[in-house]
C-alpha cells in the first residue's frame, strides 16, 4: 500500500475460521488466525508479539479485538487495539475506536470511532466516554461560603410604588 514495504513479517496461518462458521465467545490465539466467518465475542492474542489477525471482507467480529498486529477488511463492531500494527484496507469497516501505534488505511475503509495513537513500545491509552481521558486533577480546597448578597441565583430588584 505504502511502497511495497510490510512493517510486520507474514505470519503462517495457525488457526482458520471458515465462511460458513459462526462462533460464540472469545478466542485466545497465538500466531496467525485467519477470519471468513463470524466471531461473537472478544478476540485476543496471548503471549506472542508477532501473531497477526486477518479478517477478510467476508469476516465479521461482535466483541473487542486486543491483536499485536491486524489486517481488517471486514467488519469490526467494537474497539480495536493493535499494539504493533494495523492495515485498515478498503473494505475494512470498524463501529468502535482504534487504537494503534502504526497504522495503514485504504481509501474505503471507514472507522466510526476515535482514532487514538500510541508511543512506539506502549500500550495504546483506553478511552472512557466520547473524550481522551484527562490529566489527573488535585482536589480543590474547600471554600468559604459567599455572603448571601453575593450568591448566584439571587437577584436583588426594587419596586417602585
Amino acid at each position: 500500500m505504502f511502497g511495497n514495504q510490510k512493517k510486520f513479517k507474514a505470519t503462517k496461518i495457525d488457526s482458520l475460521i471458515g465462511k460458513n462458521t459462526e462462533l460464540f465467545g472469545d478466542v485466545h490465539f497465538m500466531g496467525g488466525l485467519h477470519v471468513d466467518g463470524t466471531i461473537r465475542g472478544n478476540v485476543i492474542a496471548q503471549g506472542d508479539a508477532a501473531s497477526v489477525l486477518t479478517l477478510s471482507d467476508q469476516g465479521t467480529i461482535e466483541g473487542e479485538v486486543r491483536v499485536p498486529n491486524i489486517v481488517l477488511n471486514g467488519v469490526v463492531l467494537g474497539d480495536v487495539h493493535a499494539r504493533e500494527h494495523i492495515e485498515l484496507a478498503s473494505s475494512a469497516r470498524v463501529n468502535g475506536n482504534v487504537y494503534y501505534t502504526l497504522i495503514e488505511m485504504a481509501m474505503g475503509a471507514e472507522v466510526n470511532g476515535n482514532l487514538v495513537r500510541a508511543a512506539e513500545g506502549t500500550e495504546p491509552q483506553t478511552m472512557v466516554g466520547p473524550e481522551a481521558p484527562e490529566e489527573p486533577k488535585e482536589p480543590k480546597e474547600p471554600k468559604e461560603p459567599k455572603e448571601p448578597n453575593e450568591t448566584m441565583g439571587v437577584a436583588k430588584s426594587h419596586i417602585n410604588t
